[in-house]
């Protein structure tokens, strides 16, 4: 595979036909045919079941497809920053999840952006899992990891912040007018967390004994769509602080977990590995922000 190839496979993915691909590549529909059919012979399996009408990618092309899309960031990216590696340029690819912490970067990424007009950033959202793959895969410059886990392998960064857990909930409901919410206040009431913290198992010490007694009845992975759940009325959110708009129209309030339950954020980029002179200025300004 090459990587004149790989875009060709994935502009076909994307316009699902190889006539529209072909006119947006500017190439011929017998030389795109050609090669995709070389592609497949080359990897010795289908990419596309072919209908009337419209290709549809097999598993092993989805597959394809989100490896291609790594290989290419990669490979532009990488392009840009040589190209460029005289000035203060290029492109900044920082994973997160949501968190508070996240305003310090965005402060210290609008300022370098705003000195140095050709610096380009690219923010791609996930948890730690995700986004800590994609740093070792080198498509990431950074991650910004919420919670305690082990750094040794990266260089590392600790923001002065730290992220709180709490319970969002509906602003007439009556646990609002409680200051913080005590395992005790959670029983028999519906629950959605953090897809990341069960799977680590995060609030059995927190909750307890009283953990059997606290219904679970979903997960999320972003806290916007979840709010909206909890609009409705049918829920109450674990989540951090500051994610969630409380002012008074928006009908949701924010109430801290008793005993405090807190998560460290740090920044992370890969060890032995050159950066770009654009990464290098981010982490110096975002340590001197301190």
């Amino acid at each position: 595979m090459d990587l004149r190839v790989l875009r060709y496979f994935l502009a076909v993915a994307q316009a699902k036909n190889i006539t529209h691909a072909a006119q947006e590549l500017l190439i011929s529909q017998p030389a795109l045919s050609k090669q995709l059919a070389d592609l497949e012979a080359e990897l010795g399996t289908k990419l596309f079941i072919r209908g009337h009408r419209q290709l549809t990618l097999t598993a092993t092309g989805e597959y394809l497809q989100a490896r291609a899309t790594e290989l290419i960031d990669l490979a532009d990216k990488t392009t840009a920053n040589i190209q460029t590696e005289q000035l203060i340029s290029g492109q900044l690819a920082i994973g997160a999840g949501e968190s508070y912490g996240m305003r310090r970067i965005m402060t210290t990424l609008s300022d370098l952006t705003q000195q140095y007009p050709d610096v380009k950033v690219r923010l791609v959202s996930g948890n730690a899992d995700e986004t800590e793959a994609q740093l070792a895969a080198g498509v990431l410059d950074f991650a910004v990891i919420m919670g305690d886990r082990p750094f040794e392998q990266y260089h590392h960064l600790q923001l002065p912040e730290r992220d709180r857990w709490g319970i969002v909930m509906r602003a007439d409901d009556p646990l609002s007018q409680h200051t913080n919410i005590q395992p005790a206040d959670l029983k028999h009431r519906p629950l959605l967390v953090s897809e990341q913290a069960m799977k680590a198992h995060r609030f059995q010490s927190w909750w307890g004994n009283l953990g059997s007694e606290i219904p679970i009845i979903g997960t999320f992975t972003l806290t916007f769509n979840a709010q909206l759940f909890v609009k409705n009325g049918n829920a109450y959110l674990l989540t951090f602080d500051h994610l969630i708009d409380d002012t008074n129209h928006n009908g949701l309030v924010f109430r801290p977990l008793a005993p405090a339950l807190t998560e460290p954020i740090t920044v992370i980029w890969k060890k032995n590995t050159v950066q770009s002179r654009v990464a290098e200025l981010f982490i110096k300004r975002l340590q001197a922000s301190f």
